[in-house]
Protein backbone atom coordinates (compact mmCIF):
# COMPACT_ATOMS: atom_id res chain seq x y z
CA UNK A 1 0.00 0.00 0.00
CA UNK A 2 2.83 2.35 1.08
CA UNK A 3 6.07 2.69 -0.84
CA UNK A 4 9.38 2.71 0.70
CA UNK A 5 9.91 5.87 0.09
CA UNK A 6 6.64 7.06 2.10
CA UNK A 7 6.73 4.43 4.93
CA UNK A 8 10.16 5.98 6.10
CA UNK A 9 8.69 9.52 6.24
CA UNK A 10 5.97 8.30 7.52
CA UNK A 11 7.92 5.95 10.56
CA UNK A 12 10.05 9.47 11.00
CA UNK A 13 6.17 10.99 11.99
CA UNK A 14 5.04 8.60 14.22
CA UNK A 15 8.33 8.98 16.50
CA UNK A 16 6.38 12.22 17.23
CA UNK A 17 3.40 10.59 19.04
CA UNK A 18 3.81 10.62 22.55
CA UNK A 19 0.75 8.76 23.77
CA UNK A 20 -0.25 5.56 22.82
CA UNK A 21 -3.10 5.54 19.84
CA UNK A 22 -5.22 2.84 19.29
CA UNK A 23 -6.36 2.46 15.77
CA UNK A 24 -10.15 0.79 16.12
CA UNK A 25 -11.21 -0.57 12.62
CA UNK A 26 -14.74 -1.33 11.13
CA UNK A 27 -14.53 -3.71 7.82
CA UNK A 28 -16.51 -6.12 5.54
CA UNK A 29 -15.38 -8.09 2.98
CA UNK A 30 -15.24 -5.97 0.48
CA UNK A 31 -11.94 -4.30 -1.69
CA UNK A 32 -11.57 -1.07 0.12
CA UNK A 33 -11.63 -2.99 3.88
CA UNK A 34 -8.79 -5.21 2.10
CA UNK A 35 -6.92 -1.76 1.66
CA UNK A 36 -7.81 -0.34 4.71
CA UNK A 37 -6.54 -3.26 7.07
CA UNK A 38 -3.38 -3.27 4.79
CA UNK A 39 -3.04 0.55 5.02
CA UNK A 40 -3.40 0.29 8.95
CA UNK A 41 -1.76 -2.72 9.59
CA UNK A 42 1.37 -0.91 7.79
CA UNK A 43 1.12 2.49 9.60
CA UNK A 44 0.97 -0.65 12.71
CA UNK A 45 4.03 -2.28 11.60
CA UNK A 46 5.71 1.47 12.13
CA UNK A 47 5.56 2.38 15.72
CA UNK A 48 5.62 0.48 18.77
CA UNK A 49 2.92 3.65 20.02
CA UNK A 50 0.03 2.85 17.63
CA UNK A 51 -2.03 -0.36 18.11
CA UNK A 52 -4.36 -1.96 15.36
CA UNK A 53 -7.54 -3.71 16.84
CA UNK A 54 -10.79 -5.13 14.85
CA UNK A 55 -13.33 -3.96 16.47
CA UNK A 56 -16.67 -3.63 13.89
CA UNK A 57 -18.54 -1.46 16.03
CA UNK A 58 -19.15 1.17 13.23
CA UNK A 59 -21.92 1.12 10.97
CA UNK A 60 -19.98 2.51 8.16
CA UNK A 61 -17.67 -0.16 6.47
CA UNK A 62 -14.82 0.18 6.21
CA UNK A 63 -14.18 2.81 8.57
CA UNK A 64 -11.73 3.56 11.78
CA UNK A 65 -11.19 5.40 14.63
CA UNK A 66 -7.92 6.99 16.18
CA UNK A 67 -8.37 6.69 19.56
CA UNK A 68 -5.81 7.71 22.75
CA UNK A 69 -5.61 4.96 24.56
CA UNK A 70 -7.34 5.31 28.14
CA UNK A 71 -9.06 8.50 26.89
CA UNK A 72 -11.80 9.77 25.10
CA UNK A 73 -9.76 11.67 22.69
CA UNK A 74 -10.71 10.02 19.01
CA UNK A 75 -11.16 11.01 15.46
CA UNK A 76 -12.78 8.79 12.59
CA UNK A 77 -12.47 8.50 9.10
CA UNK A 78 -14.47 6.34 7.03
CA UNK A 79 -13.35 5.26 3.89
CA UNK A 80 -9.29 5.22 2.77
CA UNK A 81 -7.65 8.61 3.92
CA UNK A 82 -5.29 8.86 0.58
CA UNK A 83 -4.73 11.40 -1.83
CA UNK A 84 -4.92 14.71 -0.39
CA UNK A 85 -6.31 13.08 2.25
CA UNK A 86 -2.70 11.01 3.66
CA UNK A 87 -1.80 14.97 5.20
CA UNK A 88 -5.05 14.40 7.48
CA UNK A 89 -4.45 10.99 8.61
CA UNK A 90 -0.73 11.99 9.63
CA UNK A 91 -1.64 14.97 11.14
CA UNK A 92 -4.55 12.75 13.44
CA UNK A 93 -2.22 10.34 14.13
CA UNK A 94 0.07 12.89 15.80
CA UNK A 95 -2.37 15.14 17.23
CA UNK A 96 -4.34 12.13 18.87
CA UNK A 97 -0.96 10.95 20.00
CA UNK A 98 -0.50 14.06 22.43
CA UNK A 99 1.61 16.17 19.49
CA UNK A 100 1.15 19.70 19.91
CA UNK A 101 -0.67 21.42 17.11
CA UNK A 102 0.66 24.88 15.62
CA UNK A 103 -2.86 26.36 15.59
CA UNK A 104 -2.48 29.88 17.41
CA UNK A 105 -2.65 29.08 21.44
CA UNK A 106 -5.74 31.59 21.50
CA UNK A 107 -7.35 29.81 18.66
CA UNK A 108 -6.71 26.52 21.07
CA UNK A 109 -8.50 28.05 23.67
CA UNK A 110 -10.94 29.33 21.88
CA UNK A 111 -12.07 25.56 20.83
CA UNK A 112 -11.39 24.27 24.35
CA UNK A 113 -14.28 26.62 26.00
CA UNK A 114 -16.80 25.88 23.40
CA UNK A 115 -19.78 24.12 24.84
CA UNK A 116 -22.38 22.08 24.40
CA UNK A 117 -22.51 18.58 22.18
CA UNK A 118 -21.06 19.29 18.43
CA UNK A 119 -21.44 15.65 16.18
CA UNK A 120 -19.72 16.96 12.48
CA UNK A 121 -20.04 14.92 9.70
CA UNK A 122 -17.17 15.94 7.09
CA UNK A 123 -17.94 14.37 2.81
CA UNK A 124 -15.05 14.67 1.19
CA UNK A 125 -13.31 13.17 -1.95
CA UNK A 126 -10.26 12.09 -2.81
CA UNK A 127 -8.72 14.57 -5.21
CA UNK A 128 -10.52 17.34 -3.45
CA UNK A 129 -7.69 20.07 -2.59
CA UNK A 130 -10.38 22.19 -0.47
CA UNK A 131 -11.29 19.21 1.78
CA UNK A 132 -8.34 18.60 4.02
CA UNK A 133 -8.41 22.25 5.27
CA UNK A 134 -12.06 21.73 6.57
CA UNK A 135 -11.13 17.84 7.37
CA UNK A 136 -7.71 18.75 9.54
CA UNK A 137 -9.47 21.64 11.64
CA UNK A 138 -12.54 19.54 12.62
CA UNK A 139 -10.35 16.51 13.67
CA UNK A 140 -8.24 19.16 15.77
CA UNK A 141 -11.69 20.31 17.68
CA UNK A 142 -12.29 17.05 18.11
CA UNK A 143 -8.89 16.47 19.99
CA UNK A 144 -8.90 19.43 21.71
CA UNK A 145 -12.66 19.12 23.02
CA UNK A 146 -14.26 15.90 24.41
CA UNK A 147 -17.57 17.27 23.48
CA UNK A 148 -16.53 17.53 19.85
CA UNK A 149 -16.83 14.73 17.42
CA UNK A 150 -15.90 14.29 14.09
CA UNK A 151 -16.21 12.00 11.45
CA UNK A 152 -14.37 12.18 7.29
CA UNK A 153 -16.29 10.32 5.17
CA UNK A 154 -15.05 9.47 1.47
CA UNK A 155 -18.44 10.36 -0.48
CA UNK A 156 -17.16 7.94 -2.97
CA UNK A 157 -17.29 4.75 -1.08
CA UNK A 158 -20.93 6.11 0.52
CA UNK A 159 -23.02 7.14 -2.65
CA UNK A 160 -26.18 6.45 -0.67
CA UNK A 161 -25.54 8.86 2.42
CA UNK A 162 -24.27 11.10 -0.79
CA UNK A 163 -27.35 11.05 -2.79
CA UNK A 164 -29.93 10.83 0.49
CA UNK A 165 -28.33 13.65 1.93
CA UNK A 166 -27.97 15.59 -1.97
CA UNK A 167 -24.61 16.16 -1.88
CA UNK A 168 -23.27 17.41 -5.11
CA UNK A 169 -19.98 19.37 -4.02
CA UNK A 170 -17.29 19.31 -1.73
CA UNK A 171 -16.41 19.57 1.20
CA UNK A 172 -19.89 19.57 2.88
CA UNK A 173 -19.89 19.61 6.57
CA UNK A 174 -23.19 18.46 8.71
CA UNK A 175 -23.39 19.45 12.44
CA UNK A 176 -25.77 17.29 14.76
CA UNK A 177 -27.35 16.05 11.40
CA UNK A 178 -27.84 19.04 9.77
CA UNK A 179 -26.07 20.59 6.98
CA UNK A 180 -23.60 23.23 8.43
CA UNK A 181 -21.43 24.46 5.69
CA UNK A 182 -19.79 23.67 1.90
CA UNK A 183 -16.86 24.49 0.88
CA UNK A 184 -13.58 25.21 2.17
CA UNK A 185 -13.38 26.60 5.68
CA UNK A 186 -10.04 27.93 8.03
CA UNK A 187 -10.50 26.95 11.54
CA UNK A 188 -11.26 30.52 12.44
CA UNK A 189 -14.01 30.74 10.12
CA UNK A 190 -14.87 27.43 11.48
CA UNK A 191 -15.49 28.74 14.89
CA UNK A 192 -16.71 31.89 14.20
CA UNK A 193 -20.02 29.81 12.34
CA UNK A 194 -20.46 27.80 15.65
CA UNK A 195 -19.25 30.22 18.51
CA UNK A 196 -21.81 32.87 18.44
CA UNK A 197 -19.29 35.37 20.20
CA UNK A 198 -16.51 34.97 18.30
CA UNK A 199 -16.81 38.23 16.19
CA UNK A 200 -17.37 40.73 18.63
CA UNK A 201 -14.33 39.58 20.73
CA UNK A 202 -12.09 39.63 17.33
CA UNK A 203 -13.37 42.84 17.07
CA UNK A 204 -13.24 43.86 20.35
CA UNK A 205 -9.22 42.79 19.91
CA UNK A 206 -8.83 44.31 16.51
CA UNK A 207 -10.02 47.33 17.44
CA UNK A 208 -7.60 48.08 20.42
CA UNK A 209 -4.85 47.30 17.81
CA UNK A 210 -1.95 50.25 17.13
CA UNK A 211 -1.90 52.24 13.67
CA UNK A 212 0.27 50.02 10.86
CA UNK A 213 3.17 51.58 8.62
CA UNK A 214 1.80 49.19 6.11
CA UNK A 215 -1.55 47.62 6.44
CA UNK A 216 -1.84 44.93 3.46
CA UNK A 217 -5.24 44.06 2.61
CA UNK A 218 -5.41 40.53 1.39
CA UNK A 219 -3.37 37.06 1.72
CA UNK A 220 -2.89 35.86 -1.40
CA UNK A 221 0.72 35.49 -3.29
CA UNK A 222 0.71 39.46 -3.80
CA UNK A 223 -0.57 40.11 0.11
CA UNK A 224 2.26 37.22 1.34
CA UNK A 225 5.24 38.98 -0.72
CA UNK A 226 4.03 42.36 0.24
CA UNK A 227 3.62 41.42 3.70
CA UNK A 228 7.63 40.27 4.17
CA UNK A 229 8.58 43.21 2.22
CA UNK A 230 7.34 45.48 4.34
CA UNK A 231 8.41 43.30 7.50
CA UNK A 232 12.06 43.17 6.84
CA UNK A 233 11.87 47.05 6.61
CA UNK A 234 11.38 46.89 10.17
CA UNK A 235 8.43 48.60 10.20
CA UNK A 236 4.66 47.89 11.97
CA UNK A 237 3.23 45.58 9.69
CA UNK A 238 -0.42 43.86 9.91
CA UNK A 239 -2.44 41.55 6.88
CA UNK A 240 -6.22 41.09 7.36
CA UNK A 241 -7.34 38.47 4.68
CA UNK A 242 -10.55 36.61 4.55
CA UNK A 243 -8.48 33.31 4.28
CA UNK A 244 -4.33 33.32 3.97
CA UNK A 245 -3.81 32.08 0.45
CA UNK A 246 -6.44 33.73 -1.85
CA UNK A 247 -7.35 31.85 -4.92
CA UNK A 248 -3.91 29.94 -4.56
CA UNK A 249 -6.20 27.55 -2.71
CA UNK A 250 -8.35 26.44 -5.17
CA UNK A 251 -4.84 25.64 -7.23
CA UNK A 252 -4.63 21.92 -8.21
CA UNK A 253 -0.94 21.69 -10.02
CA UNK A 254 1.51 24.64 -10.06
CA UNK A 255 4.31 24.03 -12.46
CA UNK A 256 4.95 27.46 -13.74
CA UNK A 257 6.39 28.79 -10.69
CA UNK A 258 10.35 29.42 -11.21
CA UNK A 259 12.32 27.00 -9.10
CA UNK A 260 10.14 25.25 -8.13
CA UNK A 261 8.98 21.98 -10.52
CA UNK A 262 5.51 21.16 -8.89
CA UNK A 263 3.53 22.05 -5.71
CA UNK A 264 -0.52 22.09 -5.33
CA UNK A 265 -2.19 24.86 -4.16
CA UNK A 266 -2.73 24.33 -0.76
CA UNK A 267 1.20 23.19 0.24
CA UNK A 268 1.67 26.32 -1.33
CA UNK A 269 -0.17 28.83 0.37
CA UNK A 270 0.87 27.04 3.42
CA UNK A 271 4.28 27.83 2.59
CA UNK A 272 3.31 31.51 2.09
CA UNK A 273 1.45 31.48 5.64
CA UNK A 274 4.46 29.66 7.01
CA UNK A 275 6.81 32.18 5.25
CA UNK A 276 5.01 36.10 6.30
CA UNK A 277 4.97 33.96 10.25
CA UNK A 278 8.77 34.35 10.18
CA UNK A 279 8.91 37.57 10.27
CA UNK A 280 7.02 40.28 13.02
CA UNK A 281 3.74 40.20 11.07
CA UNK A 282 0.26 40.66 12.41
CA UNK A 283 -1.87 38.47 10.70
CA UNK A 284 -5.54 38.62 11.44
CA UNK A 285 -7.62 35.75 9.52
CA UNK A 286 -11.16 35.57 8.27
CA UNK A 287 -11.61 39.16 8.36
CA UNK A 288 -13.37 41.00 5.22
CA UNK A 289 -12.69 44.63 4.22
CA UNK A 290 -15.80 46.37 3.49
CA UNK A 291 -14.80 49.60 3.54
CA UNK A 292 -11.59 52.11 2.67
CA UNK A 293 -11.67 55.32 4.05
CA UNK A 294 -8.50 57.52 2.83
CA UNK A 295 -6.55 59.59 5.05
CA UNK A 296 -7.62 62.81 5.46
CA UNK A 297 -4.54 65.14 5.09
CA UNK A 298 -0.90 64.06 3.88
CA UNK A 299 0.80 61.60 5.82
CA UNK A 300 -2.07 60.69 7.93
CA UNK A 301 -3.90 57.55 8.72
CA UNK A 302 -6.31 55.92 6.46
CA UNK A 303 -9.21 53.39 7.67
CA UNK A 304 -10.35 50.24 6.42
CA UNK A 305 -13.72 48.90 8.22
CA UNK A 306 -13.61 45.50 8.56
CA UNK A 307 -16.87 43.16 8.28
CA UNK A 308 -16.93 42.38 11.84
CA UNK A 309 -17.51 45.72 13.06
CA UNK A 310 -14.00 46.67 13.74
CA UNK A 311 -11.59 49.09 11.89
CA UNK A 312 -7.95 49.09 11.36
CA UNK A 313 -6.01 52.42 10.53
CA UNK A 314 -2.70 52.64 9.01
CA UNK A 315 0.03 55.31 7.40
CA UNK A 316 -0.07 52.82 4.20
CA UNK A 317 -2.39 50.48 2.63
CA UNK A 318 -1.53 47.75 0.06
CA UNK A 319 -4.69 46.30 -1.26
CA UNK A 320 -4.15 42.51 -2.68
CA UNK A 321 -7.48 41.22 -2.44
CA UNK A 322 -7.44 39.10 -5.81
CA UNK A 323 -10.37 37.58 -7.55
CA UNK A 324 -12.76 34.77 -7.91
CA UNK A 325 -14.83 32.77 -9.96
CA UNK A 326 -16.77 34.77 -12.56
CA UNK A 327 -20.29 33.52 -12.54
CA UNK A 328 -22.60 33.55 -15.98
CA UNK A 329 -25.29 35.51 -14.23
CA UNK A 330 -28.47 33.34 -15.56
CA UNK A 331 -31.43 32.20 -14.15
CA UNK A 332 -30.67 29.20 -12.20
CA UNK A 333 -26.99 29.79 -11.36
CA UNK A 334 -27.04 30.92 -8.44
CA UNK A 335 -30.23 28.57 -6.91
CA UNK A 336 -28.59 25.47 -7.84
CA UNK A 337 -25.00 26.34 -6.29
CA UNK A 338 -23.17 23.24 -4.95
CA UNK A 339 -26.81 21.41 -6.27
CA UNK A 340 -25.13 20.56 -9.98
CA UNK A 341 -23.58 24.14 -10.73
CA UNK A 342 -19.34 24.07 -9.47
CA UNK A 343 -16.78 25.62 -10.10
CA UNK A 344 -14.11 23.42 -9.24
CA UNK A 345 -13.85 19.67 -11.34
CA UNK A 346 -11.02 18.38 -8.99
CA UNK A 347 -13.17 18.96 -6.28
CA UNK A 348 -16.97 17.64 -7.13
CA UNK A 349 -15.96 16.06 -10.25
CA UNK A 350 -15.91 12.30 -8.55
CA UNK A 351 -19.43 12.91 -7.29
CA UNK A 352 -21.02 13.22 -11.19
CA UNK A 353 -19.05 9.79 -11.43
CA UNK A 354 -21.20 8.19 -14.64
CA UNK A 355 -23.30 11.54 -15.54
CA UNK A 356 -24.01 13.87 -17.59
CA UNK A 357 -21.97 17.52 -17.27
CA UNK A 358 -21.18 20.59 -19.17
CA UNK A 359 -18.55 22.76 -18.81
CA UNK A 360 -18.86 26.40 -19.46
CA UNK A 361 -15.85 28.65 -21.04
CA UNK A 362 -13.34 27.32 -23.74
CA UNK A 363 -10.20 28.44 -22.46
CA UNK A 364 -7.40 26.80 -21.06
CA UNK A 365 -9.32 26.42 -17.90
CA UNK A 366 -12.56 24.82 -19.28
CA UNK A 367 -10.62 22.77 -21.78
CA UNK A 368 -8.52 21.46 -19.01
CA UNK A 369 -11.74 20.76 -16.71
CA UNK A 370 -13.32 19.26 -20.26
CA UNK A 371 -10.81 16.92 -20.12
CA UNK A 372 -10.47 15.80 -16.22
CA UNK A 373 -13.96 15.08 -16.30
CA UNK A 374 -13.93 12.93 -19.43
CA UNK A 375 -12.28 10.67 -17.54
CA UNK A 376 -14.71 10.47 -14.69
CA UNK A 377 -18.19 11.31 -15.96
CA UNK A 378 -20.19 9.36 -18.83
CA UNK A 379 -20.52 12.75 -21.19
CA UNK A 380 -19.02 16.22 -21.28
CA UNK A 381 -20.25 19.03 -23.13
CA UNK A 382 -17.70 21.65 -23.62
CA UNK A 383 -19.62 25.32 -24.42
CA UNK A 384 -18.03 28.25 -25.69
CA UNK A 385 -19.70 32.03 -26.29
CA UNK A 386 -17.06 32.46 -29.17
CA UNK A 387 -17.10 30.48 -32.78
CA UNK A 388 -14.00 29.04 -31.81
CA UNK A 389 -12.06 27.46 -28.46
CA UNK A 390 -9.07 29.92 -26.76
CA UNK A 391 -7.49 27.45 -25.49
CA UNK A 392 -4.09 26.25 -26.35
CA UNK A 393 -3.48 24.38 -29.32
CA UNK A 394 -2.17 21.23 -27.38
CA UNK A 395 -5.31 21.27 -25.35
CA UNK A 396 -7.71 22.00 -28.02
CA UNK A 397 -5.88 18.97 -29.80
CA UNK A 398 -6.82 16.36 -26.58
CA UNK A 399 -10.14 17.52 -25.80
CA UNK A 400 -11.17 16.80 -29.67
CA UNK A 401 -9.76 13.14 -29.39
CA UNK A 402 -11.89 12.30 -25.99
CA UNK A 403 -14.92 10.22 -27.51
CA UNK A 404 -17.32 11.16 -24.95
CA UNK A 405 -16.81 15.06 -25.36
CA UNK A 406 -18.95 17.10 -27.56
CA UNK A 407 -18.17 20.99 -28.25
CA UNK A 408 -20.27 23.71 -29.01
CA UNK A 409 -19.08 27.35 -29.79
CA UNK A 410 -21.31 30.00 -30.88
CA UNK A 411 -23.65 28.90 -28.02
CA UNK A 412 -24.87 31.33 -25.02
CA UNK A 413 -25.77 29.71 -22.14
CA UNK A 414 -29.35 31.13 -20.86
CA UNK A 415 -30.67 29.48 -18.32
CA UNK A 416 -29.76 26.50 -15.49
CA UNK A 417 -32.42 24.33 -14.98
CA UNK A 418 -33.43 22.17 -11.77
CA UNK A 419 -36.37 19.96 -10.29
CA UNK A 420 -36.06 22.16 -7.13
CA UNK A 421 -33.65 19.89 -5.57
CA UNK A 422 -30.43 19.54 -8.06
CA UNK A 423 -29.37 20.30 -11.71
CA UNK A 424 -31.68 18.64 -14.86
CA UNK A 425 -30.21 20.71 -17.33
CA UNK A 426 -29.27 23.68 -19.26
CA UNK A 427 -30.68 25.74 -22.60
CA UNK A 428 -28.43 27.85 -24.56
CA UNK A 429 -28.73 30.33 -27.66
CA UNK A 430 -26.73 28.96 -31.18
CA UNK A 431 -25.92 32.77 -31.94
CA UNK A 432 -25.32 31.19 -35.49
CA UNK A 433 -29.30 30.48 -36.12
CA UNK A 434 -30.68 32.42 -32.84
CA UNK A 435 -32.19 29.41 -32.22
CA UNK A 436 -33.05 27.98 -28.42
CA UNK A 437 -31.90 24.62 -27.53
CA UNK A 438 -31.69 22.72 -24.36
CA UNK A 439 -29.55 19.80 -22.70
CA UNK A 440 -30.27 17.05 -20.33
CA UNK A 441 -27.69 16.97 -17.69
CA UNK A 442 -26.51 16.57 -14.25
CA UNK A 443 -24.01 19.15 -13.21
CA UNK A 444 -22.48 22.64 -14.85
CA UNK A 445 -18.92 23.95 -14.22
CA UNK A 446 -18.27 27.06 -14.96
CA UNK A 447 -14.93 28.03 -16.27
CA UNK A 448 -15.11 31.36 -17.95
CA UNK A 449 -12.47 33.67 -15.65
CA UNK A 450 -12.60 36.00 -12.88
CA UNK A 451 -13.95 38.64 -11.04
CA UNK A 452 -11.29 41.49 -9.24
CA UNK A 453 -12.99 41.81 -5.58
CA UNK A 454 -13.34 45.46 -5.82
CA UNK A 455 -16.94 45.81 -5.46
CA UNK A 456 -16.25 47.67 -1.52
CA UNK A 457 -13.74 50.00 -3.39
CA UNK A 458 -16.29 51.91 -5.98
CA UNK A 459 -16.25 55.48 -5.71
CA UNK A 460 -13.40 55.13 -3.29
CA UNK A 461 -10.19 55.09 -5.88
CA UNK A 462 -9.98 54.48 -9.99
CA UNK A 463 -11.33 51.37 -11.14
CA UNK A 464 -11.04 50.23 -14.68
CA UNK A 465 -13.96 49.42 -16.23
CA UNK A 466 -13.36 45.60 -15.68
CA UNK A 467 -13.35 47.07 -12.58
CA UNK A 468 -9.57 46.14 -11.55
CA UNK A 469 -7.36 48.47 -9.42
CA UNK A 470 -5.70 51.12 -11.97
CA UNK A 471 -1.92 51.37 -10.38
CA UNK A 472 0.93 53.09 -11.55
CA UNK A 473 4.32 51.21 -12.05
CA UNK A 474 4.92 51.42 -8.50
CA UNK A 475 2.04 50.06 -7.47
CA UNK A 476 0.57 53.56 -6.45
CA UNK A 477 -3.15 54.04 -6.67
CA UNK A 478 -5.53 57.49 -7.21
CA UNK A 479 -5.10 57.79 -3.82
CA UNK A 480 -1.68 58.75 -1.76
CA UNK A 481 -0.67 56.51 0.38
CA UNK A 482 -2.34 53.38 -1.18
CA UNK A 483 -0.82 51.00 -3.05
CA UNK A 484 -2.24 47.75 -5.01
CA UNK A 485 -0.94 44.35 -6.31
CA UNK A 486 -1.71 40.81 -7.41
CA UNK A 487 -5.11 39.98 -9.43
CA UNK A 488 -6.90 42.61 -8.15
CA UNK A 489 -4.92 45.16 -10.59
CA UNK A 490 -4.78 46.61 -13.89
CA UNK A 491 -1.13 44.59 -14.51
CA UNK A 492 -1.81 42.30 -17.42
CA UNK A 493 -1.08 38.04 -16.86
CA UNK A 494 -2.54 37.10 -13.53
CA UNK A 495 -0.24 34.63 -12.81
CA UNK A 496 1.53 33.56 -8.92
CA UNK A 497 5.01 34.92 -9.55
CA UNK A 498 3.63 37.80 -11.30
CA UNK A 499 1.31 38.74 -8.63
CA UNK A 500 4.24 37.94 -5.86
CA UNK A 501 6.33 40.38 -7.78
CA UNK A 502 3.56 42.78 -7.70
CA UNK A 503 3.32 42.74 -4.30
CA UNK A 504 6.80 43.10 -3.66
CA UNK A 505 7.12 46.06 -5.73
CA UNK A 506 4.00 47.43 -3.65
CA UNK A 507 5.68 47.15 -0.25
CA UNK A 508 8.61 49.32 -1.54
CA UNK A 509 6.46 51.50 -3.14
CA UNK A 510 4.44 52.12 0.20
CA UNK A 511 7.62 52.43 2.21
CA UNK A 512 9.23 54.43 0.09
CA UNK A 513 6.11 56.67 0.50
CA UNK A 514 6.58 56.55 4.23
CA UNK A 515 9.92 58.01 4.18
CA UNK A 516 9.18 60.57 2.09
CA UNK A 517 6.00 61.66 3.89
CA UNK A 518 5.93 60.40 7.11
CA UNK A 519 8.34 61.91 10.56
CA UNK A 520 11.02 59.55 10.68
CA UNK A 521 10.64 59.33 14.72
CA UNK A 522 7.00 58.27 13.91
CA UNK A 523 8.25 55.39 11.83
CA UNK A 524 10.35 53.85 14.02
CA UNK A 525 8.14 54.37 17.15
CA UNK A 526 5.33 51.99 15.57
CA UNK A 527 8.35 49.51 14.57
Amino acid sequence: MLDSNLKEQLKGYLERILQPVELAVSLDEGEKSAELNELLTEIAGLSDKVTLMRTDDDARKPSFAIRRAGSDVAVRFAGLPMGHEFNSLVLALLQVGGYPSKAAEEVIEQVKALDGEHVFETYFSLSCQNCPDVVQALNLMSVLNPKIRHVAIDGGLFPDEVAARQIMAVPAVFLNGKPFAQGRMSLEEILAKVDTGANERAAEKIAGKEPFDVLVIGGGPAGAAAAIYAARKGIRTGVAAERFGGQVLDTMGIENFVSVRHTEGPQFASALEAHVRDYDVDIMNAQRAEKLIPAKTPGGLAEVQLAGGASLKARTVILSTGARWRTMNVPGEDEYRNKGVAFCPHCDGPLFKGKRVAVIGGGNSGVEAAIDLAGLVAHVTLIEFDSQLRADAVLQAKVASLPNVAILTSAQTTEVHGDGQKVVGLSYRDRASGTQQRLELDGVFVQIGLVPNTEWLKGTLALSPRGEIEVDNRGQTSLPGVFAAGDVTTVPYKQIVIAMGEGSKAALGAFDHLIRSVPAEETAAAA
